[in-house]
């Protein structure tokens, strides 16, 4: 039969097979019936060949036959046809089939059994490597399903800290979701729930073309009855055709939501209990596309969204911040620089109007000066004398009309009639504006004023002693330039001292004596005015300078350092490229020098201690004090972690020599911690936080040293101090004992083991469980020395609680694994209290796998060669890869209890499709599962629906010491 063993697919086997038994054996062939696949509710799929469904009682042989494991016959009723139901492969194999036959007679002479057999065999060989590779195929495609959900996940937090803009960035993230589903059409909506609105932030549709605007918050109440908010109402997905998803939660269809889809899925994005918005797909023209595991996979792909939104958001906030803050300061900048040059001109005026120049070049210079702050091209001054009734321009500077007037000439009012210069003096007042505004302002006749009209004409009258004596004008003819209130405010002020220049010199000759008086106090007072000018500024930098500074060091103060920090914070948030490291740095013992030897020497020794620390960085780094013996330091501009380390190293050589103060010899020392910048760093007190967290770490472990932040030094801070001194204690009182919580096969709740749990008898705290001391034991160095403790009362209890059966696991953490002796040693433990290797299981975490790998391998190896089996605790939290588990020699995995407990639920999610395929995994591998958390009836039906055959719980037993477990029995 060489076409049957070129059939490559159970199709194709099947078929040749009913086609060679029929011909070779003379029976009437019924179906060939496997499993291959795993369906919604967590059975196998099974197949058929031919492709019709089986009747009752073909279903009742089948399922007869595969539990026995072996041929059974049955009467087609009404017949006398024998009906043989053959198991083809082994069950423990994974690759079974039954080969259903009708048969006129068997056991006749014509029946050759033994031919009939070995066809089966060959048969059987035939679909198991087809359905072994059928498998392998279906794992393969998990697993490419896997790696691009992993694929999309990364490129999604890739696109949220990238520098890209908020739209760009979605459509980005619309072509990663299209990569895992059908997304053609695709929406992202958000909710403001204090505002009751909702924002389409992205939104690409092929058939609704009614595009809402991305940054245009809209009431919630204009989508009453849309799907889309129904969802976020609700806060749970939504999957199905449109029309009947209307229906269900109750809504009315309207023309303005768009089409109706065929099919249909939305799903809540949430954030701490709160609803923030929905992601929507759909197809107009696809009816079914969706399926329940593109729901759950949207529904986290969702979460991931919401984070990169969240992330980009408070991302771009920032950097608004920054840019509102830099426009401030901008202003303010520009705004004191025009005042200082506001000042500067109006010392300049006064300078010159108290002067002794010529009245030509006074006025010249006034004209210079004036034209430095406001547009001063065309500028005149006239003066009026009401005696005379006439206008003399005594200064006159025009673009378009040159030397129009004589300043040696007085021109009778009358003659003037129809200029702004005359209206201007009538009127009194300031006057700015186009020259027919000012025409008409003032009642020029004509309406246009002498000479050229100007664009914009801003005139102010000298007055004195309530009586007008003249006019200062400038004027423009660009009709880009417009004067200002400022710069009326500006001219008036120029006016004022023209006056009082031209009184001065219009009387020089009967008060020169007052006059120069007057010049002389003048000048005191500019003089004086200029001292207190100097000296305040002097005081601002001094005050500046002591409000920035420590007064006992001169270093940089708590409050400069933060200034600096945040900036630094601020660059990495825009620039992830940009390293630099913050040193906390406390001198050891320094209480000590105070007590002893007075606080004067203790004020020299952080003085010295300052400079010493100065002197190990660069010139743009900051060294400040942060107050008492507490200094830090900021690297800017770093390389990597090892520039800080050498700095840190650096400080601790120049600190620890010898310092002659008081005549004596001290010897100072410090402890440093250093933290380094990232982009989850948002303020300058958390870096620096760490970075005093980390100090005491150093602190901790001997002093006269540096340490690194990490993220359990918040955790050791807080415990290792009070607890390491009651571990050593209870170690040595013997107060850690095992206690044990049964294994149980999940149909009938049979106990099948036991794993032996860490306590601890406090005496004064009671029965501590390993969350509150563990940490704190492996710190100290003597988790290793409790464990051992435990495994030799497990020990002593095994014999008991497995005489009639069973095992018992004990957990072996990760330490123990770098030691090359470890499996001999627990060998040894088990030979001394006679038990034996076959009734001992270890657990250990998946992060033991990878610290000492070829290690672990080989621990490993030598335990199973003398019966002891591995189980693998807590997967699915972890790494939970494929490219790990089949390199050790494993035999359990164990479920966490956080995929239990999700069961609970009546809505199956991403927890049940974890757990489902973890028992496919082990199904795959060989290797059992133990469901870890049992709490609930619930519970334990689904994991029995899903295909898992043990497990552990609060269901079934309490964790009890051997003893109180004897008493239930």
């Amino acid at each position: 039969m060489p076409a049957l063993l070129k059939a490559d697919t159970p199709e194709q086997v099947a078929q040749l097979a009913l086609q060679h038994a029929q011909a070779l054996f003379g029976c009437h062939v019924v179906r060939l019936v496997w499993d291959l696949g795993i369906a919604a509710n967590g059975q196998p799929l099974r197949h058929t060949y031919p492709n019709t469904p089986p009747n009752t009682a073909e279903v009742a042989l089948i399922d007869a036959a595969l539990e026995a494991g072996d041929e059974i016959r049955a009467s087609v009723s009404e017949t006398s046809v024998s009906r043989l139901a053959s198991v083809l492969g082994d069950a423990r194999a994974g690759s079974q089939a039954v080969l259903l036959t009708d048969w006129p007679a068997i056991g006749g002479d014509s029946w050759d059994g033994e031919a009939w057999h070995e066809f089966l065999s060959l048969v059987a060989e035939r679909i198991g490597d087809v359905l072994e590779l059928a498998y392998a195929c279906l794992a393969v495609e998990r697993l490419e399903k896997a790696a691009r959900l992993q694929s999309a996940l990364y490129a999604i937090a890739d696109l949220a800290s990238s520098a890209l803009d908020m739209s760009e960035m979605l459509r980005r993230l619309h072509a990663v979701v299209g990569k895992l589903m059908y997304a053609e059409n695709f929406l992202i909506a958000l909710y403001n729930a204090e505002r009751d609105t909702l924002r389409f932030i992205y939104f690409v549709d092929a058939k609704d073309l009614n595009l809402v605007p991305s940054d245009e918050d809209i009431p919630a109440e204009s989508f009453h009855n849309s799907l889309t908010l129904a969802v976020i109402r609700h806060g749970c997905p939504a999957w199905g055709p449109s029309r009947q998803l209307y229906r269900d939660f109750g809504l009315e269809w309207e023309e303005v939501y768009g089409p109706n889809s065929a099919d249909w899925l939305g799903v809540p994005m949430a954030a701490e209990g709160q609803v923030c918005g929905a992601v929507v797909v759909q197809s107009y023209d696809q009816a079914g596309c969706y399926s329940e595991e593109d729901r759950d996979l949207l529904v986290f792909v969702a979460q991931h969204i919401l984070t990169a939104l969240l992330r980009k958001q408070a991302h771009a906030e920032l950097e608004r911040r920054v840019d509102e803050r830099t426009r401030e300061l901008t202003a303010e900048v520009h705004e004191r620089k025009r005042g200082e040059k506001l000042q500067a001109a109006l010392y300049a005026i006064a300078d010159l109007a108290s002067g002794e120049l010529a009245m030509n070049e006074m006025l010249q210079r006034i004209h210079s000066v004036v034209d430095e702050l406001m547009y001063a091209r065309n500028f005149f001054i006239a003066l009026y004398s009401t005696q005379r009734d006439t206008i003399r321009f005594i200064y006159f500077a025009d673009e378009k009309d040159p030397g129009m007037y004589d300043p040696d000439a007085e021109i009778p009012a009358e003659q003037m009639r129809g200029s702004f210069t005359l209206g201007l003096i009538r009127h009194g007042r300031p006057v700015k504006g186009p020259a027919r505004f000012v025409a008409e302002l003032l009642a020029v006749p004509g309406g246009i004023g002498r000479g050229s009209p100007a664009e914009d004409f801003l005139g102010v009258p000298m007055v004195v002693d309530g009586e007008v004596r003249g006019a200062v004008v400038v004027q423009s003819y660009d009709e880009t330039v417009r004067y200002t209130d400022e710069d009326s405010a500006l001219l008036s002020y120029v006016a004022q001292h023209i006056q009082t220049a031209m009184a001065r010199k219009q009387a020089q000759a009967e008060l020169d004596r007052r006059v120069q008086d007057r010049t002389r106090e003048l000048a005191s007072a500019v003089s004086e005015l200029r001292a207190q000018i100097g000296e305040r500024e002097r005081i601002e930098q001094q005050l500046m300078h002591e409000a920035l500074h420590d007064s006992l060091t001169g270093l940089p103060n708590r409050s400069f350092l933060l200034d600096a920090l945040s900036r630094a914070v601020s660059r990495t948030q825009r620039d992830p490229q940009h390293l630099f490291a913050v040193l906390f740095l406390d001198l050891d013992r320094f209480k000590v020098v105070n007590d002893s030897v007075g606080h004067l020497v203790g004020d020299e020794m952080l003085k010295l201690s300052g400079q010493r620390i100065g002197a190990c960085v660069r010139k743009p780094d900051v060294v400040a004090r942060l107050g008492g013996d507490e200094f830090a330091l900021l690297l800017e501009d770093i390389h990597g972690p090892e520039d800080a380390y050498h700095a840190a190293q650096r400080v601790l050589d120049a600190l620890s020599e010898p310092m002659r103060l008081a005549g004596k010899e001290l010897y100072p020392s410090a402890s440093i911690g250093i933290a380094f910048s990232d982009q989850r760093y948002l303020s300058a007190e958390e870096l620096l936080r760490d970075a005093d967290v980390a100090m005491y770490r150093a602190k901790a472990h001997g002093r006269h040293r540096f340490e690194v932040f990490d993220e359990h030094l918040h955790k050791e801070a807080l415990r290792l101090l009070d607890l390491e001194g009651e571990l050593r204690n209870g170690l040595a009182r013997s107060e850690f004992e095992p206690y044990f919580q049964t294994i149980v096969r999940l149909s009938d709740a049979h106990v099948v083991g036991w794993e032996a749990l860490l306590r601890w008898r406090h005496p004064e705290r009671g029965l501590l469980r390993p969350a509150d001391f563990l940490a704190v034991a492996e710190e100290s160095g003597i988790a290793g020395q409790i464990d051992w403790q435990i495994f030799e009362k497990t020990c002593l209890e095994i014999p008991r609680l497995v005489s009639r059966g069973g095992y018992v696991t004990i957990n072996v953490s990760a330490q123990h694994f770098r030691s090359p002796d470890l499996a001999q040693k627990l060998l040894d433990l088990l030979a001394a209290h006679q038990v034996a290797a076959h009734s001992v299981r270890i657990e250990m975490t998946e992060g033991a796998l990878f610290e000492n790998a070829d290690q672990v391998r080989t621990t490993l190896e030598v335990l199973r060669q003398a019966g002891v089996m591995a189980a693998l605790d807590d997967f699915g939290t972890g790494y939970s890869s494929l490219s790990y588990l089949h390199r050790f020699p494993m035999q359990v995995l164990k479920i966490d209890r956080s995929f239990v407990t999700d069961l609970d639920s009546d809505h199956k999610g991403g927890s049940t499709a974890v757990v489902r395929a973890v028992i496919a995994l082990a199904a795959t591998l060989g290797m059992e599962v133990v469901a870890e958390g049992i709490e609930t009836s619930t519970q334990r039906g689904r994991l029995l629906e899903l295909g898992c055959e043990l497990g552990q719980g609060f269901l079934f037993a309490h964790p009890q010491t051997a003893a109180g477990l004897a008493a239930l029995h």
